[in-house]
């Protein structure tokens, strides 16, 4: 009974996390829209597998490494960071330049875009060192004291699902006619607007870990 009710404590916790805006909803979000669902639901799942690292991470002490090792909380903050910076300066960039939305790609090709899409999700949200911390956070206030191998399990394969699941919803939705018409429409200023705001989280997070 009480591995249940720490289990439902953390899913709600996961769900709150994963649909509050940040990074990882723009990526997803401007993929679906730009480059269709597949891409969309590719960069998805990239998200739920860096997810699901950052569960596994938590369970094996993650925060008490960042508490330990102050500069190793600090790197991630200065390098994930620069990252998103940079991110968000490759999208502000590509702005003005006109998406190819022909249909007419081979199965080879829509298969390396669809994992090279999967790779981005997947270092997007491992480059956001809030997800760790909301990880570790969540996992130290609701665990039980002596977890068993199967609830470890399930929490790991609970936050996967979680994460995968609302960006896969994500990706469904603003890959579908309506919105993805009007990405295209307004594609320059959609664009800038996501890579200013990425780019100024990335600086932001960036700055932050200069300033300990």
């Amino acid at each position: 009974m009480i591995e249940v009710t720490s289990l439902l404590s953390i899913a709600v916790a996961l769900c709150i996390g994963a649909v509050s805006p940040g990074p990882s909803f723009l990526m997803v979000a401007k993929t679906a829209a730009s480059a269709g669902r597949s891409n969309g639901l590719h960069a998805a799942l990239g998200m739920g597998l860096g997810t699901l690292i950052f569960a596994v991470l938590s369970l094996l002490g993650l925060n008490a490494a960042f508490v330990a090792v102050p500069a190793l909380y600090l790197a991630l903050k200065l390098i994930g960071g620069l990252y998103l910076a940079y991110l968000g300066f490759r999208i502000w960039q590509g702005a003005t330049q006109p998406l190819d939305v022909s249909i007419n790609a081979t199965s080879d090709r829509l298969t390396s875009r669809g994992q090279s899409y999967l790779l981005l999700g997947l270092v997007t949200q491992m480059s956001n060192p809030k997800t760790a911390i909301v990880y570790a956070s969540v996992f130290a206030a609701f665990l039980p004291a002596t977890p068993s191998i199967q609830y470890n399990f399930t929490v790991v394969s609970l936050a996967f699902v979680i994460d995968a699941g609302w960006y896969a919803i994500v990706a469904t939705v603003l890959s579908s006619n309506g919105p993805r018409g009007a990405y295209l429409s307004y594609k320059k200023w959609v664009d800038r607007l996501a890579g200013g705001i990425l780019g100024g989280l990335g600086l932001k997070l960036a700055v932050s870990a200069g300033q300990h």
